[in-house]
């Protein structure tokens, strides 16, 4: 007699053969999550040199070991997708890109050529324990992805070189000059306060067009398309129905969709995890320092909100000839949901044992000084010196500004934490999602929609703690991350502005950046996008432009 379980085994092993990964995505999915060789091997009952020659294509996985791999292979592809297309709304503020540059238009389509010989023969650099080690993002020096792994000299180059072909640029690019224009002279030096980048060799100007080559855009499945328009169905026909309920009444259907915001990014949120695995209230469980005391007692953790102003530019009768822009961030919470969030069970931890790159959560930290009155300090407006606890997205800002490449303090001294392990990418899909419809909105035109996905991601964010208003969520340790994460975001668009050579005056919240001293529109790209600003709102014709001593000063 057949036995039931074992059809039920060849059954799922003959589906998961048509999905198998080819090598180079084996090595990439496993060296995205951190792991050795070893302990693939262990976990699925192999050589350590099987794991070897999987990934190295010598050989295709086998029974016993080839369906627990391919679930493993599943399960690292869904907390690490393939990297996103050039163009992600989450900027890289702290690349090596020269400012002054012009983004390039999306290239059409076109077969993929060979690869230079000088970016032939790359290798990962590597620890010693064989893991890729990585640094600050920046655009991949082969394929234009961005990524946190790097070459061995020293260059972003995704990990194993595993990415995408360099192409050709569409015929409608028009190439970069030869020599830059006039109106791009070399910018002012940085202060002594901010390390002045290595001068260019005199045989290699600098373009206004980066020097990048655009990349083929990624392909999607039309599974993943139609879900995609399933989903922004559901937001549009939220927002036809209580316009239809309001009977015209634009105030009074933008009142019920604010109504309904919370409960409708839930069910976006749980769509778009539809087939995924890990659920976000697995554990619940958490320490003392991420509860609040009591409803009128403030957080124990410390989110780091920027309030800065800059005292150089206090004495208003003296500065009365000092223009200034005050410039707005658009959608800062959204760009911020890309953040390394713990998605295990939080472990305590002494020292630095609980940091590391692929570790998220809180930890109890005592900051080196702050030296520099003229920029934002890392850590916000703190009255009170000593110990606090911080969360991880501002712990990886003050690692780097310690870092060779920026040295504006000292490294932290990290006393315990309260971590896991992370991914950056848990929240991805709702992102992009609103992303889409946020574009959308502001292409038609209609308010109700933008204001209506508005309300839903700040929503979702601000009610993901301990909030009465949001019962199907408790993760205060995301909140916090996510409120941390746009607040170094910002603070990363002051250091990116003064190292281009402006004055920061003021930075404030989430979303307001006040600067003097050149023109802002050659550091950041002007617009309404998710990774564009624009200048503020108000009354006038010149609103958002002000000398300091009569507005704001």
């Amino acid at each position: 007699m057949t036995d039931p379980v074992s059809v039920e085994s060849l059954l799922e092993e003959a589906r998961l053969a048509k999905t198998m990964p080819p090598p180079e995505e084996r090595l990439r999915l496993r060296e995205a999550a951190g792991l050795t060789r070893a302990q693939v091997a262990t976990a699925v009952g192999v050589a350590r040199g099987t794991v070897l020659a999987w990934e190295t294509g010598k050989s295709d996985p086998t029974p016993p070991g080839r369906l627990p791999y391919l679930r493993l292979l599943e399960g690292l592809a869904e907390l690490h997708p393939a990297p996103a297309a050039p163009g992600d709304p989450v900027a890289a503020l702290f690349n090596d890109q020269p400012h002054g540059t012009a983004p390039v238009p999306a290239a059409a389509e076109t077969p993929a050529v060979a690869v230079p010989a000088a970016l032939t023969g790359l290798e990962t650099l590597r620890g010693p324990d064989g893991r890729a080690i990585e640094g600050d993002p920046g655009p991949c020096i082969r394929c234009g992805v961005e990524t946190t792994y790097q070459s061995t000299d020293g260059r972003p180059l995704h990990s194993g070189a595993m990415c995408q072909p360099i192409i050709t640029a569409s015929p409608a690019v028009p190439p970069a000059p030869a020599q830059p224009p006039a109106a791009t002279a070399a910018a002012p030096p940085a202060p002594a306060s901010v390390p002045a980048a290595a001068p260019a060799p005199a045989a290699a100007p600098v373009s206004p067009v980066p020097a990048r080559v655009p990349t083929r855009p990624q392909r999607r499945s039309k599974s993943a398309e139609r879900a995609e328009a399933d989903l922004m169905g559901l937001i549009r026909g939220a927002v036809e129905q209580e316009a239809e309920r309001a009977g015209g009444d634009e105030d009074a259907a933008l009142k019920a969709l604010i109504g309904r915001a919370i409960p409708d990014a839930m069910h976006l949120f749980n769509e778009t995890r539809a087939s995924a695995r890990y659920e976000y209230t697995a554990y619940p469980a958490l320490p003392d320092v991420l509860h609040k005391p009591s409803k009128r007692e403030p957080d124990q953790i410390w989110e780091a909100r920027p309030a800065y102003n800059n005292p150089s530019y206090s004495m208003r009768a003296a500065q009365r000839d000092v223009k200034v822009t005050a410039l707005d961030v658009n959608a800062a919470y959204l760009s911020a949901l890309k953040v390394w969030l713990p998605i295990g069970k939080l472990e305590h931890t002494t020292g630095s044992d609980g940091v590391g790159p692929k570790r998220s959560g809180v930890h109890l930290i005592t900051p080196a000084p702050w030296t520099h009155p003229h920029l934002p300090n890392p850590l916000g407006d703190r009255d009170e010196p000593g110990a606090l606890w911080v969360t991880d997205a501002t712990l990886r800002l003050l690692l780097r500004l310690s870092g060779p490449k920026w040295a504006l303090t000292d490294a932290p001294t990290v006393h315990e934490s309260w971590t896991s392990g992370a991914t950056e990418n848990f929240l991805d899909a709702l992102r992009k999602l609103l992303v889409a419809a946020r574009s959308e909105a502001i292409a038609a035109g209609d308010v109700l929609l933008l204001e209506y996905v508005k309300a839903m991601y700040s929503k979702f964010v601000s009610t993901m703690g301990e909030s009465q208003h949001n019962r199907e969520m408790v993760r205060p340790d995301w909140m916090h991350n996510i409120h941390s994460q746009a607040y170094a975001l910002h603070c990363g668009r002051a250091y990116k502005a003064h190292q281009a050579g402006l004055d920061i005056v003021a930075l404030k919240h989430t979303d307001e950046l006040h600067v003097t001293g050149g023109d802002w529109r050659q550091v950041f790209t002007e617009g309404r996008g998710v990774s564009e600003l624009k200048i503020k709102a108000g009354d006038g014709k010149s609103a958002g432009e002000y000398l300091v001593g009569k507005v704001g000063g």
